[in-house]
């Protein structure tokens, strides 16, 4: 665990949970697995204190237990679960974009409540949907319902471990904390609920005809004598899918980028065949990797084989390409020097599988390439591509196959391995390593590079968060006045207030505040884009080390 992680989970523990969990988040990243009482004596805070942050963490899967065979609990942090934070809108973002707002809202309520049930999350969800809505209008409960049950089909929500049922005859004492157990088959099994209801709104009265609070009405109806179905089985979001995703889209984007480049009009027939010619690489990828979304385990090094048959007639409706022009495009990406896919066997017309670490490799090796063109200009990225091809280079070699003068690839060269981009690996022609005597290597260790890089990433994103903090609190005042005065123009504009109050209102921020509150959000949205940006680099470094940890 690095300072530069450590540092990154203190600003997302102290930004999402405040200063308290922070302090026992922090503690516990630092010195690993700790009972309840050491963490309380050794941050010097107190028990009950100790409790409810141990009691946050856990609910959002940042801190785990475990009990000895001494009877004592000890609770250690997931460092790596912490860092999932920073991906935090990204994992809305996708919800959205492939279930609508139904399917955000779910995901954003999993997230920030750490876990939850069915119905509980499907009538925050209509209640909120229900809000946005024009008066009258309201989101039923099974229309939420429905999209739940999607998102748990896809995998992208799953249950949490319970802590199984145990026969009453036992006599021995409880366990000193529970343990909890989940079947691969029942993960992702939706419990049957009758949900009946609409979404509320929150101006509208607390009570009912009867007298009795909302809030007290059953969410589901179910029959008396049986137990409530939904009790007890809690959901959360399921990271690992999420990133699969990010992952195939990562992968589609980079055959597209290197072989759907579009070919001259004249070529083709119409615009139709035009967008569907120059499209069709990146589709059969995006077709082969959708299919194998729930059958291939996201750390698998390949998709399950598919054959050329099942991919043909799984490909998106109107897409009119012949089973001949497909069997091509397969051919094509098979024998591309990349090895993004490969064949595995001829039957079923060729059978084809997605090689998932050799595409990561690339995307890994595309990144520190282009930082590396960023950082030390376009001849240092044709010495960087060289040393990666060639493997193993001297520096005499390095200056006649990149051609260039031999005191500036002397000097790149030192650039590039100060910044840990490149190696030197000694080769002794003798037992003493006389430098004479001696070969002299530059090689590309991608996996040691792809590390620093992502030890630099996170540096980067600290940076970022605290400079966004610092930019919030200078500017405090103005940002309280502001919304202020929004709060009370929008009691009046609820209330009828006249076009000539609400300007009056606006005027009590003056030109020069205006100016500096738009000032003010045109840096805090480049900073958060800026986050987003890193974290797209970090997620493809991670995925790429991951995979090849994995497979030495």
């Amino acid at each position: 665990m690095t300072q530069a992680e450590i540092k990154l989970c203190s600003l997302l523990l102290q930004e999402h949970f405040g200063e308290i969990v922070e302090k026992i988040g922090v503690h516990l990243i630092r010195t690993g697995s700790q009972p309840l009482r050491v963490i309380a004596h050794d941050t010097g805070t107190s028990l009950d204190q100790v409790k409810k942050a141990l009691c946050v963490l856990i609910q959002h899967n940042l801190v785990i237990y475990q009990v000895h065979k001494r009877g004592v609990v000890e609770y250690e942090a997931q460092c790596s679960r912490v860092l999932r934070m920073l991906r935090y809108p990204r994992y809305i973002y996708t919800a959205k974009t492939l279930y609508s707002d139904t399917g955000e809202l779910i995901v954003e309520e999993l997230l920030l409540n750490g876990k939850m049930t069915m119905s509980a999350v499907v009538k925050k969800v209509a209640d909120r949907l229900t809000e946005t809505m024009e008066d009258g209008k309201t989101m039923d409960y099974a229309e939420v319902s429905n999209t739940f049950v999607r998102l748990a089909d896809t995998h992208f929500v799953q249950r949490c471990p319970w802590v199984p049922a145990t026969e009453n005859s036992d006599p021995g004492p409880p366990p000193p904390a529970p343990i909890l157990v989940i079947s691969e088959k029942d993960m992702y099994l939706v419990p049957k609920l009758s949900l009946i209801g609409k979404g509320k709104r929150r101006r509208s009265s607390d009570e009912d005809a009867a007298g009795e609070p909302k809030a007290k009405r059953p969410k589901y109806s179910t029959d008396n004598k049986e137990p409530v179905p939904d009790d007890g089985i809690y959901w959360q979001a399921n990271l690992d899918r999420f990133h699969q995703h990010f992952r195939d889209q990562a992968i589609v984007s980079a055959v597209a980028n290197r072989m759907d480049q579009p070919e001259p009009a004249s070529r083709v027939n119409s615009e139709l065949q035009f967008t569907f010619q120059t499209q069709t690489s990146s589709e059969v990828v995006r077709t082969m990797l959708r299919m194998s979304e729930i059958t291939t385990p996201s750390t698998d090094p390949f998709t399950q084989p598919l054959s050329s048959n099942e991919i043909f007639r799984s490909l998106p409706v109107g897409y009119n390409i012949s089973k001949q022009v497909l069997d091509q495009y397969l051919t094509l990406l098979a024998d591309d020097p990349l090895e993004f896919v490969g064949k595995s066997g001829d039957s079923g017309g060729g059978m084809y599988v997605i090689n998932l670490h050799k595409a990561l490799g690339s995307l890994a090796t595309a990144t520190l390439e282009s930082v590396v063109q960023e950082r030390f200009g376009s001849r240092c990225a044709r010495i960087f591509r060289l040393v990666l091809q060639k493997k193993h280079l001297e520096q005499k070699q390095v200056e006649d196959f990149a051609m260039i003068p031999a005191k500036e690839a002397k000097d790149m060269l030192y650039k590039m391995l100060s910044g840990n981009f490149i190696s030197l690996q000694e080769i002794p022609k003798t037992p003493d390593h006389a430098p004479s005597r001696t070969f002299y290597l530059y090689t590309v260790n991608i996996l040691s590079a792809a590390r620093m890089l992502l030890h630099r990433c996170y540096k980067s994103i600290a940076n970022l968060i605290e400079r966004r903090q610092f930019e919030t609190k200078e500017n405090k005042r103005l940002l309280e006045k502001s919304q202020r005065v929004e709060a009370i123009i929008a009691s009046m504009q609820a209330t009828g207030a006249e076009e000539v109050q609400l300007q009056e209102i606006e005027e009590m921020i003056t030109a020069p505040e205006r100016q500096q509150l738009e000032t003010l959000k045109r840096n805090v949205n480049k900073l958060d884009a800026s986050e987003i940006q890193v974290d797209e680099t970090i997620f493809l470094l991670e995925s790429y080390i991951e995979s090849t940890m994995k497979r030495q």
